[in-house]
């Protein structure tokens, strides 16, 4: 399990790096604030109605970039530091969480996948590493240790599958906002390379943890074919 311990060690490592740096985007584009004087709930608005939106409510919720789309209340979630503030990081976050409102309007295909896994990977995540762990104790006593392990390989499998298609939905969300802020003249240029760069560091949050995800997935995997 040293190997293991190693994996998670460099992953949390990684994480924080982009976390902060990600915070520390967040917080000097905060000062960059918005010619058009539009705060982030505002900006949202604006993007869900030029996209013929009409049904989703922008509404606040507690906490640092606790921002989200969702999809069963029709709800853009903007945090504190969003809603409110008339900024480029604001801007960014805003239309990116409406960049989701988009796609799940227009049934876009990665975001319906996503969201058909949702239940499964919510139960297989919660309880995998208990299994593979398990399975893993169990191989140096009984045989079913090897498919238990294996079990338990499958299901944290369907989180890092999870993490992999969180990517082009992401992804596209970010592209959706940034197109619309250019073609409607929302931002100037150095508010637009702001917003960008904002996003760019948001989306290496999704791509650590699938890598983070994908090395932990390959490390059992071996642990299984080097003992089955």
């Amino acid at each position: 399990m040293f190997g293991y311990y190693i994996i998670a060690g460099l992953i949390f490592i990684v994480s924080m790096y982009v976390s902060n740096k990600l915070k520390s985007k967040f917080k000097k584009y905060s000062k960059v604030h918005l010619q058009n004087g539009m705060s982030g709930k505002e900006i949202a608005e604006r993007m869900l109605h030029d996209n013929g939106i009409y049904d989703v409510e922008v509404i606040s919720t507690p906490g640092m970039l606790t921002d989200h789309y969702n999809p069963s209340k029709k709800t853009i979630n903007l945090s504190e530091g969003v809603y409110t503030q008339r900024n480029a990081a604001a801007a960014a976050v805003a239309a990116h969480e409406c960049g989701h409102a988009v796609q799940h309007a227009k049934a876009y295909s990665w975001l319906k996948m996503r969201s058909q896994l949702v239940p499964v990977v919510s139960v297989a995540s919660r309880f995998s590493q208990w299994v593979i762990f398990g399975g893993l104790m169990l191989m140096a006593t009984t045989a079913m240790g090897s498919t238990i392990l294996l079990i338990g390989i499958i299901m944290f499998g369907m989180g890092t599958l999870f993490s992999f298609i969180t990517l082009p939905v992401e992804y596209d969300a970010s592209k959706r906002a940034l197109v619309w802020l250019e073609n409607e003249n929302m931002l100037s240029p150095q508010e637009h390379d702001a917003a960008e760069d904002s996003l760019k560091w948001a989306a290496r949050t999704y791509v650590v943890a699938a890598v983070g995800s994908l090395a932990t997935l390959l490390y059992f995997l071996s642990i299984y074919m080097g003992r089955d």
